[in-house]
């Protein structure tokens, strides 16, 4: 199979068991589950999925020479994620908006209940080693380290939104190479490039007020529409489309839920203030510190850089806004 990424270009998928993986409901779903959530009506970008994200996990492992093992648990990583994505967690999991991991906090559960498990068996691989993250130090790290997963979502994400050429991306890549299990990069000026722009990308996209605005107001949504017994948790665990769907039926005949519509279209204007406000938030806000290769040591950009120290202490910690609609 050959397979053509925006990011990587075109790969040869030969391994079988990857080939069966890329072709099962459970992943063909993610082709219908916006990365972002709902980000069109804020930015104009063009749109990708977390089939996509999934894929490109998969080969940055695959192009790093990670284990196969390594490599099928960055394929599957996103499986757990609902419609509109991290939007759930305004949903499901209200109180868990800093950190915004409902995913995580029912991946292995959701996983073990797919076709998924019966898939890895066919190919002699347990699907416990497969799910347990400590085993895939490339695959997933916490902040502010790098990994398969973060470097995919941030250049994918970066190139979809207009801040990244091609050239950019190659550039990155190129001075990406891996060492005692850690993504390091080959000299101070490159990681600081990507630093940069992951910073740029939080706090414009991830963890900005529009962010925090589509998470509200698709949360206020779904939630309308689940009280009233317009959608249900089976639907959630669908495809956005669905879900938009079964909502849109019932917005002629219910006010209220066409106002959080209207909200969510980005129709109705907002702003941040403290002392007049309809809803208090939070945005998960992430920063990195890459490693990288100074002569025969191995340094991260804060132990060299004051300034850079400084701002991830100041932009780690998860947003808090205020909102105020105008209706």
């Amino acid at each position: 199979m050959l397979y053509e990424d925006m990011i990587y270009g075109t790969t040869e998928i030969t391994e079988p068991v990857v080939l069966e993986l890329i072709n099962c409901p459970s992943l063909q779903r993610l082709k219908g589950i916006d990365q972002a959530g709902y980000f069109h009506p804020y930015f104009k970008a063009i749109p990708r999925s977390r089939f996509n994200h999934s894929l490109g996990v998969y080969l940055l492992l695959k192009k790093y020479w990670a284990p196969l093992e390594e490599q099928l648990s960055g394929l599957l990583h996103d499986v757990s994620h609902g419609a509109f994505s991290h939007c759930l967690d305004y949903v499901l999991e209200w109180w868990n908006q800093k950190e915004q991991s409902h995913q995580d906090n029912i991946f292995e559960s959701f996983i073990k209940k797919t076709e998924i498990p019966d898939i890895l068996k066919k190919y002699n691989m347990d699907i416990d080693h497969i799910v347990d993250d400590i085993h895939f130090p490339l695959k997933e790290t916490t902040l502010p380290d790098l990994c398969a997963d973060r470097i995919d979502y941030s250049l994918r994400d970066a190139w979809h939104l207009g801040e990244l050429s091609h050239e950019d991306i190659r550039l990155i890549l190129n001075h990406l190479m891996v060492k005692d299990t850690k993504r390091i990069f080959t000299d101070l000026e490159s990681a600081k490039i990507y630093a940069t722009l992951f910073h740029k990308m939080n706090e414009k996209y991830y963890a900005g007020i529009e962010s925090a605005a589509m998470y509200q107001t698709v949360g206020d949504c779904l939630k309308c529409a689940w009280k009233k017994w317009y959608i249900n948790i089976d639907d959630i665990y669908m495809t956005d489309k669905h879900v938009l769907d079964k909502i849109t039926a019932h917005v002629d005949t219910d006010d209220q839920l066409s106002l959080y519509r209207q909200r969510m279209n980005n129709l109705i204007p907002f702003k941040n203030d403290p002392d007049n406000f309809d809803f208090q938030l939070f945005c998960k806000s992430r920063m990195v510190d890459p490693l990288f290769m100074d002569g025969d040591d191995i340094k991260r950009i804060s132990e060299v850089d004051e300034g850079w120290k400084s701002r991830i202490q100041k932009s780690s910690p998860a947003k808090e806004y205020f909102l105020k609609f105008e209706r």
